[in-house]
């Protein structure tokens, strides 16, 4: 799509934005603290009252951003798929992604196992088992025959209007193959689609000017209703979730190094803007536009960026991955429920399956969880003990989701000789 060129002006600018929504996540975590202080004891309904307009600012820019993701997927993948112009290209190209996102799913998933087990941060809880019934987040359980008959639209506005991610892939690569296939005629709509995702692009410059004030607003809802508390009560908990994080994001920088060498310094560069707006937003969706331009800034292949990128927000979550295994598994030792190796590997496997697909916005690693918990008669009510600090836990899981799926869009760019040095 054109658009590695930029000028030294945007570096400065892009600096800025990244000192501002630091500085509102300060900002709001102050006024959090504040207004948890002077709200300490009143009904539940003033501190709602109080901190709706907060909410609000988090939950209009997080609408914003959903707003354009479908038409943005839908967009670029056509254009990506169509432009490389054969069906064994994006055969060949695909393949390979998939077999990448698999191994990694799997790497992170066998990460939060191992240091679930190694850690045992449950252990300490020793709660007793819940009545039988007891649930805390609505579900249904994932059957394979489900998840499969998912993947595919009956309608690709009703997929859409949903934003569902995985279906509007689906429809995109049918899409984009047909539209290579016709030739002539199908070369109308690509220059089409390849404008309509410039003028999306644009649209998504105007709504990440509000990324600060969404910032401030999350933070200051949550510190506001939980109080700083609930930076430390959990702090071993998280402390060791985080540090599963950085181990998966070392292992994911040490491979792609192996492609690219000192330039994954550069890299880190270019992604450390989107990593702070899935950060501050709990959400990597929030970063998918701004991850684009940064990728393609790079050196990336605008054609591999537009194939790989949309495939990677169904299909390559690794630290949403990491999380379902750690906190499936942190649920079972608070009850005390010890499950043998092969059954934490049928664990995973399951995990594997029904969380591919799942949209990269906030909590719906919950219900992933949820119908895992039930699969293996594992309380569910145990999902209250993650509620309070699944926020902070969705802050990290999210900003680790977008360092995975630039390195895979990079080794693919990388793989098939087309990353511009």
């Amino acid at each position: 799509m054109g658009m590695q060129t930029h000028t030294g002006a945007e570096q400065p600018k892009k600096n800025r934005m990244t000192m501002y929504i630091l500085l509102a996540m300060v900002v709001g975590i102050g006024i959090g603290y504040f207004v948890n202080l002077y709200l300490a004891g009143k009904p539940k309904e003033t501190v709602e009252c109080v901190l709706q307009p907060f909410s609000l600012l988090a939950d209009i820019f997080l609408r914003l951003v959903k707003m354009i993701i479908a038409p943005l997927v839908f967009s670029t993948l056509v254009v990506g798929v169509a432009k490389q112009g054969s069906v064994q290209s994006v055969g060949r190209i695909g393949g390979k992604t998939l077999l990448w996102f698999i191994c990694f799913s799997f790497i992170s998933l066998m990460l939060g196992m191992v240091l679930v087990n190694f850690f045992r941060p449950g252990s300490a809880m020793h709660l007793p088992l819940p009545d039988a019934g007891s649930s805390v987040v609505a579900h249904a359980a994932l059957t394979l025959k489900d998840f499969i008959s998912h993947i595919f639209p009956t309608s690709i506005i009703d997929a859409m209007a949903k934003n569902e991610i995985l279906q509007v892939v689906v429809f995109s690569l049918f899409f984009g193959v047909a539209t290579a296939a016709v030739g002539e005629k199908g070369a109308i709509v690509v220059t089409f689609l390849d404008s309509v995702a410039h003028i999306i692009l644009k649209v998504t410059a105007y709504i990440m000017n509000f990324a600060p004030l969404a910032v401030l607003g999350a933070m200051a809802a949550v510190i506001g209703r939980q109080g700083l508390g609930i930076l430390s009560t959990y702090s071993l908990f998280m402390g060791e979730f985080y540090l599963g994080l950085l181990l998966l994001v070392a292992i994911l920088l040490a491979v792609v190094s192996l492609f690219v060498g000192k330039r994954v310094f550069t890299l880190l560069r270019h992604i450390k803007e989107p990593g702070l707006i899935a950060f501050s937003t709990s959400s990597s969706e929030a970063a998918f536009p701004k991850l684009m331009l940064e990728l393609e800034r790079f050196g990336c292949d605008e054609k591999i960026v537009s194939f790989v990128l949309p495939l990677g927000y169904s299909f390559n979550l690794d630290g949403s991955m990491m999380y379902m295994s750690f906190a499936s598994l942190f649920i079972a030792q608070c009850y005390g429920i010890e499950l043998s190796t092969a059954t934490q590997v049928s664990m995973l496997l399951v995990l594997m399956i029904t969380s591919k697909g799942i949209a990269g916005v906030p909590r719906a690693s919950l219900v992933v969880i949820a119908g895992t918990l039930a699969t293996f008669d594992i309380p569910e009510a145990g999902l209250a003990l993650l509620l309070g600090v699944d926020p902070l836990l969705d802050m990290g899981r999210a900003a680790t989701n977008v360092v995975g799926n630039s390195v895979a869009t990079v080794a693919m760019c990388k793989w098939e000789g087309a990353l511009k040095s």
